[in-house]
């Protein structure tokens, strides 16, 4: 299968330093609307098919896989069936969690999470949250997601203000996504934690796939280990929900079915260089 290519200089010059010494590379994605399609209802949320069978037959072939979300590492890992991938590392929480080798490494969440749980549900039931607003609570941070409201980017633009009143009140901040707002602990983001896991790992080159609007740190980290000589590929599983992460990315491919195909390709050409 051929491998896509970016459409910029140094995401081609990246790609062709990772596929020249993949044993140094890392290799990290966003889980959902990048490695699953995004659903109604996050606890239904799966991987696209073969696409887990895939990064397991990866993993062993580069120095670093990794998962970077937003939601408990746990959580992901059981939606996922991401133990059956090796050595795959899973950082949840924006970072603040770590699980590897069916581990789980987490700090307690900062007082303000147990506050906006207490105060959401009457918070938006006096602003009157339009029918189909669910709150997603993931222990560490809540979400409030109106995809299943009639309009949902009328009712977000509604809701956000009333949101950053409480995250600001809590000490938390306001993460916007895809048709949802996330409170979350100030301090933490998928950049800083994956420049906190390439530095680690001693990666030799850095690829960071992702879908919203909580991923564009994570490109700017990979920008930044770009400036400090580390070659990165950024790269977007695109929407028709979010513009602004494929205008960031170096590669841009058709949600997590193109994502799907870039690693199949990908593994392709680790296996038979030039394939």
């Amino acid at each position: 299968m051929s491998l896509p290519q970016p459409s910029t200089d140094a995401g081609r010059a990246a790609l062709t330093a990772l596929l020249a010494k993949p044993a140094t590379a890392l290799v990290a994605f966003d889980f959902d609307g990048t490695l699953a399609p995004i659903v109604d209802d996050p606890r239904d949320s799966a991987p696209y098919p073969g696409i887990v069978e895939t990064l397991a037959a990866l993993s062993p072939l580069i120095g670093t896989t990794a998962v970077i979300t937003g939601r408990p590492a746990a959580t992901v890992v059981e939606l996922g069936g991401l133990d059956r991938v090796p050595d795959l590392t899973v950082l949840g929480h924006y970072g603040a969690e770590r699980w590897s080798d069916r581990e789980l490494v987490a700090a307690e969440p900062p007082p303000g999470v147990a506050l906006v749980r207490a105060e959401l549900p009457g918070l938006l039931a006096r602003v009157g949250a339009p029918e189909g607003t669910f709150v997603e609570d993931k222990e560490r941070s809540l979400a409030v997601h109106t995809r299943r409201t009639a309009e949902p980017d009328a009712a977000l633009a509604r809701l956000a203000p009333h949101l950053e009143e409480l995250a600001a009140r809590a000490d938390l901040r306001v993460e916007p996504g895809r048709m949802v707002i996330e409170l979350r602990p100030q301090g933490v983001d998928k950049g800083a934690a994956l420049t906190e896991l390439a530095t680690a790992a001693g990666a030799g080159t850095v690829l960071y796939g992702g879908d919203d609007l909580g991923d564009l740190p994570a490109f700017d980290a990979v920008r930044e280990l770009r400036a400090a000589g580390t070659p990165g590929l950024t790269l977007c599983a695109a929407s028709n929900e979010v513009t602004a992460v494929a205008e960031a990315a170096d590669l841009v491919v058709d949600g997590p079915a193109g994502l799907a195909a870039f690693l199949t390709g990908l593994t392709s050409s680790i296996r038979a260089p030039g394939a």
